[in-house]
């Protein structure tokens, strides 16, 4: 079970961990710097708020750089690796291309300004300063979270759906801790299970693992039951119409919960795929070393040696003289290499033809991973899209499961170890991942 610190993951999304907070905190205090250098009255002034939003930019850029060595600013931002600093960064970014945003802000900022003259230079107006500028990157941000999750999925999807998906995350983290704490919250969890507990540990405590084992009625009745443990009426049942669409809909909550714990599955699978793959990377490696020291005593190279020679071989590259050949414009079983390695793995002969020629080339995962061999290519796609992910041409399909082709049949297809060929896949997947994503 994670831990409600590890926060939710969605697709697309790198703002919704509990990094924001830092994030949060850095833009507010930058924000700060920014407004010592100019008057935020000047950012009142009726005309065309553009000038007052790229100056405001300009400043609040240069107090994130200068804070950049910062302790809070290279903490760790979120799980895909970004910090503090860069997600602060890109979200002030964000906001230069989203003037509705600034001038809402424009709006709030004239609105207490007006109840108060200059109320940032009175007692305490630099903390409601600082808390309207959080509210506008509190809204920026999953509004930006949004946009993202829907080109990621294809699906629509709301600023308010982000918010959802977070409260249902919150909600989740809570009855965890309640549950985790059984024994001194027996009335509460009792309410959320909606029986009497009694002096054993209650089974479901036991079957919630993630948040995808999270049932719905548990969410709904926390919520009901929240104001009689708490004080305070829980998310789903005060006046706010925030969350009016899942008040009476277990089935809508099931589903967002279901797909909040699917992308946290394969996320953190993902993450520590790496140490699956780490004993048997190990004992390759012990084994390789054995080989090769042997080898190297005797009278022929030993087979890790020839395959040292193969692998440089195929990294090399090209004479000058040779003419480029494209990967689709190779013939069918041209290759009796490939045709003997394919047929060795229970694949068609001409499998690795095909599937070049069912290639896209011009796209942009195509144009990115052009350096890397088919195999690898496959590879990248097994990893990131599963192996039965419905966009796959049929010549990429191993004709017997209907899959893309196994890591240990893709190894043999290029004529590697099925290490070397894990080395070779997560480098693509590292290029794509730092390559701007641009073009179609």
């Amino acid at each position: 079970m994670r831990t409600q610190e590890e926060g939710m993951r969605l697709p697309g999304t790198r703002y919704q961990e509990p990094g924001w907070e830092q994030v949060r905190k850095l833009l507010g205090a930058c924000s700060l710097d920014a407004f010592a250098r100019v008057d935020p009255s000047e950012l009142l002034a009726p005309a065309p708020s553009d000038g007052a939003l790229a100056l405001y930019v300009d400043l609040l850029a240069e107090a994130l750089h200068a804070a950049g060595r910062t302790a809070r600013a290279q903490a760790s931002g979120n799980s895909y690796g970004e910090t503090v600093g860069e997600l602060a960064l890109s979200l002030a970014y964000e906001l230069a291309a989203r003037p509705g945003d600034w001038d809402a802000f424009r709006t709030a900022l004239g609105a207490e300004h007006a109840r108060a003259p200059a109320f940032w230079r009175q007692p305490g107006g630099e903390a409601l300063l600082r808390k309207k500028v959080n509210d506008m990157f509190a809204v920026l941000r999953d509004k930006v979270d949004a946009d993202n999750y829907q080109i990621a999925c294809g699906r629509p999807c709301s600023p308010n759906r982000i918010y959802a998906y977070r409260m249902l995350d919150t909600a989740y983290g809570e009855i965890a801790r309640l549950f985790a704490g059984w024994r001194e919250h027996t009335a509460q969890v009792g309410a959320i299970l909606g029986r009497p507990v009694a002096f054993s540990v209650p089974i479901e405590v036991r079957q919630l693992q993630t948040v995808g084992g999270c049932r719905p009625e548990w969410i709904m009745r926390w919520s009901e039951t929240l104001e009689r443990f708490t004080g305070s009426p829980g998310p789903l049942h005060t006046k706010s119409k925030r969350f009016e669409a899942l008040k009476n809909s277990p089935a809508k909550i099931a589903e967002m919960l279901s797909e909040i714990g699917e992308y946290e599955a394969i996320s953190s699978n993902r993450d520590q795929d790496w140490l699956h793959d780490q004993d048997t990377a190990g004992a390759w490696i012990e084994d390789y070393w054995r080989v090769l020291d042997a080898s190297q005593e005797a009278t022929t190279p030993g087979p890790d040696l020839i395959l040292e020679a193969r692998e440089d071989e195929l990294d090399a590259p090209a004479p000058a003289s040779a003419p480029y050949v494209p990967p689709q414009a190779s013939a069918p079983d041209d290759d009796p290499a490939e045709s003997g390695r394919a047929e060795s793995v229970s694949l068609p002969p001409g499998f690795l033809s095909a599937a070049r020629a069912a290639e896209d080339p011009g796209s942009w995962t195509g144009r990115l991973l052009a350096q890397d061999s088919l195999p690898v290519r496959l590879a990248v796609y097994l990893k990131l899209l599963g192996g039965e992910d419905d966009t796959y041409p049929d010549a990429w399909r191993d004709p017997a499961t209907g899959a893309l082709p196994t890591m240990q049949q893709l190894a043999a297809l290029d004529g590697v170890s099925l290490p070397t060929l894990r080395k070779r896949r997560d480098a693509a997947i590292a290029r794509l991942e730092a390559a701007p994503r641009t073009g179609g």
